[in-house]
């Protein structure tokens, strides 16, 4: 068993995963993620990107390869283990905002640090002080019910952001958000775990919101074909768009991005996944991820191209 490079906080090699209908959502995926690095997985509708974020978070173990987080074998271990790393040390945002309805905003926000001791004084603090970084500070004593769309994503992203997880994963997390809002909480949540040092990995099939990543991994039919490393942050949002390239044919075989032995990392197979699925209102749930058992979180149809401009 081959052990990660130091330099990276999230380390997976030759990630393959099928459905249970036969149809192959990963083809052989491998990356690497550095501490407090914001990676931006893109590519169309069915690429495999929310499969992808599910194997690397450990709520879907992969049928064959690794994934390594700080060095430790997350493919190695059982389900109560990964359980635990999942609510002590990730945070999850889904496409569709899951809120515990019976909870108001503030303690949705602040239920992933209850859940791991805290104290309920302390928790409501800190969501809080989240909630009015997401201007949703007003709304701190509303139930679910009274928000909007827009509002109850706003809640999950407070939640997931509040405990400072050692890594951020976000499906689509701006999905739900009006075009005019995206940007404002894209900047809220990028700024915010450079400023706490959290990685962060992203999944979009949006270019604008890949661009404010500081490193773009494409995904096309569960293969990568791509690496985009992005200017710095913030001069990437002076110098605009289009500034980076790519790194060349083995752009996808880097330091710390590992190929397995006779498996490319480049080329296209069949893509097989499905509509996302999210977990009930169930507190523990709620906050560490979706619960889709199958891995099924890609939607419409699958991908024929990619674009490799940002």
């Amino acid at each position: 068993m081959e052990a990660p490079p130091d330099n990276d906080v999230l380390w997976a090699r030759s990630l393959h995963f099928t459905h249970r209908d036969g149809s192959p959502a990963l083809g052989g995926v491998s990356l690497g993620v550095r501490e407090g690095e914001i990676l931006a997985v893109s590519g169309p509708r069915g690429s495999g990107k929310t499969t992808l974020l599910h194997c690397l978070s450990g709520l879907l173990p992969a049928q064959r390869g690794e994934v390594w987080f700080n060095s430790v074998p997350v493919h190695t271990m059982g389900p109560m283990a990964r359980e635990r790393l999942r609510r002590d040390r990730f945070g999850w945002i889904d496409p569709v905002p899951v809120l515990v309805p019976e909870l108001n905003v503030w303690e949705n926000a602040a239920l992933p640090l209850m859940l791991r001791g805290t104290s309920r004084r302390r928790a409501k603090a800190a969501a809080l002080e989240w909630l009015e970084r997401l201007d949703i500070g007003p709304k701190a004593r509303s139930r679910p019910h009274e928000l909007t769309q827009a509002e109850r994503q706003r809640v999950c992203i407070t939640r997931a952001l509040a405990p400072a997880p050692s890594i951020l994963f976000a499906d689509e997390p701006t999905a739900p958000l009006h075009r005019a809002d995206r940007t404002h909480v894209l900047r809220t949540l990028t700024t915010a775990a450079r400023s706490h040092g959290i990685t962060v990995v992203l999944a979009t099939h949006d270019p604008e919101t890949a661009s404010l990543a500081d490193r773009r991994v494409t995904l096309l039919d569960g293969r990568r074909v791509t690496t985009l490393h992005l200017p710095p942050f913030p001069s990437d949002r002076e110098a605009g768009p289009g500034r980076a390239k790519p790194e060349g044919p083995d752009a996808s075989v880097g330091r710390g991005d590992p190929a397995a032995p006779g498996e490319p990392d480049a080329g296209a197979g069949p893509d097989g996944t499905g509509p996302a699925q999210h977990g009930p209102a169930d507190p523990e749930r709620a906050v560490g991820g979706p619960g889709a058992s199958d891995g099924r979180g890609e939607a419409e149809g699958r991908g024929a191209a990619c674009s490799l401009s940002v």
